[in-house]
């Protein structure tokens, strides 16, 4: 054994390597094609921006901003932060480049946050999310709310229900926010170790606290929903009616505000009861009509969502939802004996033909190229020996009954035939 010292990924994070990393690939070509269907294009930026990108977007005394973002200093002194989150970069790519509106992008992208690693939780994770600017219509909340339902319906998420709110805007909060800090001053030796001295610092911060004391505490105060003003209130029902109208079910969540200062009127998370109560978001987002203005750009209002792909595949998993739905695996494995080049022909004949084809190398037996072939996840193995090389066939092998089926397919006609087994 070598003496050579050896390397493990950082903690928390980790490799996604096959097969696993199918499901991946499988769900991110399903977004792409939902996004696409709704007029939402893909958007590539930097994984890291200006610090004050994140400092002004999420709020600089966020727990995400304060405890838990990159922050490191290049070597010409600008400090710059890993993205904590996708839509900070979005916004400022719109204020910097200043696309025809309304702007519809998609992204998937990794997120930095150094907090404790668990279950469906990384200090780099994985998201997908879409982001609109340029108009204030509620139909287009309603448009995006039906994005991300559409986009769990298809990953065959059946237990997740889409919880609601109205946070408003600066105007119309200020008033819940005094009878917020009424509330919490007269309670604030019940709540939670974290925020008992620091609530003052951001209040409705507070709202988004999942420690069972500070839940006991705000459940008791005032409804934010109650609240806003007339024409919030409008936006809201009429957002609520538009999602009725297409079959989408809510529940109002008065203390939904989400983790970050941008969030103006509609708040919205997906939860999945498949994932037990401490960690079960799959995704959510909502409006930030002051985002673009806050990052040095004109009134723009936005909305936008977000899913973490670690915590989708897990409530895949705890719903026990087939894997096939996400496929994008092999469609053929070819197994030669003769080491000569007709099954190289084959196997570049078929990928030109659109099919998705592995071999072996080092011209191994046929037990161990099987065997190969059967770990490879292939739907049909088609074997190449002395026979078929001299009748000018292939033995088609159907690897998802055990090799028990198999059938004798000329050169000739073989693109034809496996379009037919594999319906392509």
């Amino acid at each position: 054994m070598s003496d050579t010292p050896t390397f493990s990924a950082p903690i928390g994070t980790r490799d996604v390597l096959p097969p696993e990393s199918a499901q991946w690939e499988g769900l991110v070509a399903l977004f792409a094609t939902l996004a696409h269907r709704y007029g939402f294009s893909l958007i590539l930026s930097p994984m890291f921006e200006d610090v004050g990108v994140f400092h002004r977007g999420i709020g600089e005394e966020s727990e995400v901003a304060s405890k838990e973002m990159y922050v490191f200093e290049d070597r010409a002194g600008r400090r710059l932060a890993l993205r904590p989150e996708g839509t900070a970069s979005v916004v400022r790519a719109f204020v910097q480049h200043h696309p025809l509106s309304p702007f519809k992008a998609w992204y998937v992208t990794p997120a930095f946050r150094y907090e404790r690693p668990q279950a469906g939780r990384y200090r780099q994770h994985h998201q997908v999310g879409v982001e609109a600017l340029g108009t204030d219509d509620p139909a287009l909340d309603v448009e995006v709310i039906s994005l991300a339902a559409r986009f769990y319906a298809a990953l065959g998420l059946r237990r997740v229900r889409l919880l609601i709110n109205s946070m408003g805007h600066d105007e119309c909060r200020g008033d819940y926010v005094r009878l917020l800090v009424e509330h919490l001053r007269a309670h604030q030796s019940e709540l939670c170790d974290e925020h008992r001295e620091v609530w003052e610092k951001n209040p409705l911060r507070l709202l988004d606290c999942k420690k069972d004391a500070c839940v006991a505490v705000t459940s008791r105060g005032p409804m934010l929903i109650d609240h806003v003003c007339e024409a919030c209130r409008s936006h809201f029902e009429t957002v609520r009616g538009g999602l009725e109208s297409i079959g989408i079910a809510s529940e109002i969540a008065p203390r939904l505000v989400r983790g970050f200062d941008y969030y103006t009127r509609t708040t919205f998370e997906f939860i999945s009861d498949a994932l037990g109560t401490a960690q079960n978001a799959v995704g959510g987002g909502g409006r930030y009509d002051k985002l673009a203005e806050q990052l040095g750009g004109d009134p723009t209002s936005g909305i936008g969502f977000g899913s973490g792909i670690e915590r989708l595949l897990l409530a895949r998993v705890a719903e026990e939802v087939a894997e096939t739905i996400l496929e994008r695996g092999l469609d053929v494995f070819v197994v030669d004996t003769t080491g000569h080049d007709r099954a190289t022909g084959v196997v570049d004949e078929l990928r030109g033909a659109g099919f998705a084809v592995e071999r072996a190398y080092d011209q191994r037996s046929m037990k161990a190229q099987m065997k190969v072939a059967d770990r490879s996840g292939a739907r049909l193995a088609l074997l190449i020996g002395a026979r078929e090389e001299q009748s000018a066939t292939v033995t088609v092998r159907d690897l998802r009954t055990s090799g028990v089926e198999q059938d004798s397919v000329s050169l000739e006609s073989l693109i034809a035939d496996l379009g037919r087994r594999l319906g392509k």
